[in-house]
């Protein structure tokens, strides 16, 4: 069964795929109702983006801040040359850091993360790089 015929409607059906599938507006909303549950009950995030260019990583970056009013995170180490990137932001240290990675798939990676180590976190996604426009 490859990437493609997988069912996507629950947040789970992203644990084994590489890259972000193309969702239909009725499978965003679902996944997303289901995430923002998850990210209220959280006490911080970290990101992960896996992109075909820094520009579009910190793009996906800055959508989800706004999306859920976050405080604007700050770049710290950044590639000085083009190329796909993979981006870590954490939204505790209020930090980013990027740089130039190949072989890696597209899309969105968050960690809901808890003061209280009792909880589980667990790394959601891939989620398409657009997810949170």
């Amino acid at each position: 069964m490859s990437e493609k015929d997988i069912a996507i409607c629950h947040l789970d059906d992203l644990d084994k795929m590489r890259s972000a599938p193309k969702l239909d507006k009725e499978q965003s909303k679902m996944l997303f109702n289901e995430l923002s549950y998850i990210i209220h009950k959280s006490d911080w995030l970290t990101i992960g983006v896996m992109s075909p260019s820094l520009k579009q990583g910190i793009n996906a970056v800055r959508k989800i801040e706004e999306k859920f009013k976050f405080k604007k995170m700050k770049c710290i180490t950044l590639p000085n040359s083009d190329g796909p990137i993979f981006l870590k932001a954490n939204q505790k240290s209020g930090e980013i850091h990027a740089r130039i990675e190949f072989g890696l798939g597209e899309g969105i990676l968050i960690t809901c993360q808890n003061f209280n180590n009792s909880f589980f976190s667990k790394t959601i996604g891939p989620f398409p790089l657009d997810f949170f426009d």
